[in-house]
């Protein structure tokens, strides 16, 4: 199991119950031979979550390794100032184009669904592509809030790129996933050993990316895939790298991520983007995360062609369980979903109080899609 691209996942069935369990008996064996608990290791991605849960592959990790997730959920950490933009701009009447996801998010005293409740001309769509085509339709101008890490950015800044009506411009949330990892591993009350890296941001920054960070923070990262066999896979390397006390960069999701990584993707989304400092939702400021346009591209820049005004927002109190809400403490690892008082009761995917519930890539409402804490009996993979 050693983590190279020749160490044969390339020749895995991804849904082979057998194999399942033989990694399942690795994670034991390994936890055994480390002989602590709880080991603790995080992912950084919703979608790991997602199949962890889905597949009840909790069920078949040992008692002493402690799964976590972190702040992999592009929605849960769009900050709340970011959706106060969005919302304040299709109150001023400027219609606003973004991902379904996006639309419940509450920001400090209301989410772009309650301001299209109140009239506002908010649009959902599924791609960049398709709210530039919603623009070279109209005779208004439209705005495109654009959330998530560096797989999404590059399709926002491939559409820059290729000369879109000039109607149209972005409200940038995205994130870049690196520096945040910096933060999880730096924080006092990290219990992190090893992080599961998500394949699909790798896939386009290469996992030679993380080569700096394991060096800095003696902290190993396993870049891993999203069937079961690639996450069970992906924690038995981590786990071995723990155990032999050695950190590095492992690529276990060899069949679509590699070294450099996809270049043509990158220098796109470099040409379009530059990384600043910027808070992510209930985490903290994060130095180089956000990812805004270059002053090249001001003409396509919602922050430069509009006059966003927050203040206005002041008038209104927030609601009063927002204080009780812990998602920051979620998604930096420090607490799960069961932990917060309003988990099921005051906030649930109807009614959502923090980000975490409403994304389908959030913990809480994984979580409660999947019965509370998703210990299931059995691998079904």
């Amino acid at each position: 199991m050693r983590g190279s691209a020749d160490d044969g996942l390339n020749e895995v069935k991804f849904r082979d119950p057998a194999r399942a369990r033989a990694l399942a008996g690795a994670l034991t064996r390994l936890t055994r031979a480390i002989d602590r608990r709880p080991i603790s290791v995080m992912h950084v991605c919703g979608s790991h979550e997602q199949a962890i849960a889905k597949f009840g592959l909790r069920a078949s990790f040992p008692r002493a390794l402690d799964v976590i997730m972190g702040p992999g959920c592009p929605v849960c950490i769009t900050d709340v100032p970011e959706v106060d933009e969005a919302v304040v701009l299709a109150r001023q009447g400027v219609r606003v184009a973004t991902y379904g996801d996006m639309l419940r998010v509450p920001g400090t005293v209301a989410s772009l669904a309650d301001a299209r409740a109140e009239g506002a001309k908010v649009d959902v769509v599924y791609s960049v592509s398709q709210a530039v085509e919603l623009a070279r339709g109209l005779d208004e101008e439209l705005v495109f809030f654009a959330s998530g890490f560096e797989t999404t950015a590059v399709a926002t800044a491939a559409v820059i790129l290729a000369d879109p009506p000039t109607n149209f411009s972005v409200l940038s949330a995205h994130k870049y996933i690196p520096p945040v990892m910096e933060i999880v591993a730096e924080m006092p009350s990290s219990r992190v050993e090893g992080f599961l890296a998500a394949g699909h941001a790798a896939t386009i920054t290469g996992w030679g990316v993380f080569e700096p960070f394991v060096a800095r923070h003696g902290v190993p990262v396993v870049v891993a895939g999203f069937e079961p066999l690639d996450i069970l896979a992906g924690l038995v390397q981590l786990l071995e790298i723990i155990l032999e006390g050695t950190p590095r960069v492992v690529n276990a999701y060899p069949r679509c991520v590699t070294r450099e990584g996809n270049l043509a993707a990158q220098q796109k989304l470099w040409k379009v983007f530059r990384p600043v400092g910027g808070r992510w939702r209930g985490i903290a400021h994060v130095p180089n995360g956000n990812l805004r346009l270059k002053d090249e591209w001001a003409a396509y820049d919602a922050r430069k062609r509009f006059a966003i005004d927050l203040s206005g927002l002041w008038d209104y109190a927030p609601s009063a369980l927002t204080s009780q809400c812990i998602c920051g403490d979620i998604m930096a690892g420090i607490s799960s979903p069961s932990d917060c008082e309003l988990f099921g009761r005051d906030c649930v995917p109807e009614s959502p109080v923090g980000a975490c519930m409403v994304s389908s890539e959030g913990t809480c409402k994984i979580w409660h899609q999947y019965g509370g804490h998703p210990d299931l009996t059995t691998v079904s993979v």
